[in-house]
């Protein structure tokens, strides 16, 4: 692999892990002498990264990580499902063969990083799964939505895939239970079970998802703010 690629690819999964944030700006020459390649190549890459959906580059202003402000995920919340939805129904439809033995695959994979609590991989490869469902539905127009939005999902699971409670684990073992139930329904050609699945599996991470966007509070000791209430 020549730098160029490595680079490529190296920021890339920096950005889906969240090694590199959200709307951080991007230092050109400290990436050049980072990865050993010159500036043409670099702005290579920028070009290439923003033609995904990673980067957005503005004249003037540098570049800078695709940001996940409110009108972004608000955009995604209301988008996501329908892209799903529509990807697993057509993939079971006009799925090949050769195809299924991928898929599944990537799940082995998954589960075993699911299972080891290794949230980064698990999201990864997550993304890897809807990806190759995207694939698998042969429709050119939702492949670069799909794209974009698994950009986001992928850097939001990482709070998914990081249970704090028996809740959140149960939760964790039903998405690898749903996994398997798409592959079968891909696999036996069957669209609305694929279309039902594809919804439950959305509904069983969205309030988890949300949590990315609103973190829970930090906690307030309201006694001691009553005693500085009388205090003043």
């Amino acid at each position: 692999m020549d730098r160029k690629t490595q680079c490529l690819e190296d920021i890339r999964m920096r950005i889906l892990t969240l090694d590199i944030a959200p709307g951080s700006d991007l230092d050109e020459a400290a990436l050049c002498e980072q990865y050993g390649i010159s500036r043409t190549p670099m702005r290579e890459v920028f070009q290439r990264l923003s033609g995904e959906g990673y980067l957005r580059s503005e004249q003037n202003r540098g570049t800078k990580v695709a940001s996940m402000d409110l009108a972004v995920m608000r955009m995604f919340f209301l988008t996501a499902p329908m892209i799903y939805a529509s990807t697993t129904k057509l993939a079971a439809e006009n799925r090949r063969s050769n195809q299924i033995g991928d898929l599944k695959d990537i799940q082995q994979a998954f589960r075993a990083a699911a299972q080891a609590g290794d949230a980064g991989e698990s999201a990864i490869l997550n993304h890897r799964f809807h990806w190759k469902i995207g694939e698998m539905s042969q429709n050119p127009y939702l492949l670069p939505s799909l794209n974009r939005m698994l950009i986001d999902h992928t850097r939001m699971s990482q709070t998914f895939y990081r249970p704090k409670s028996e809740d959140d684990q149960e939760r964790v073992r039903k998405a690898i239970e749903q996994h398997d139930q798409m592959i079968f329904a891909i696999e036996e050609q069957e669209p609305e079970t694929a279309l039902e699945l594809t919804l439950e599996h959305w509904n069983l991470s969205r309030d988890r998802l949300e949590q990315f966007v609103s973190p829970d509070p930090l906690p307030i000791d309201v006694f001691a703010m009553k005693d500085m209430k009388h205090a003043v």
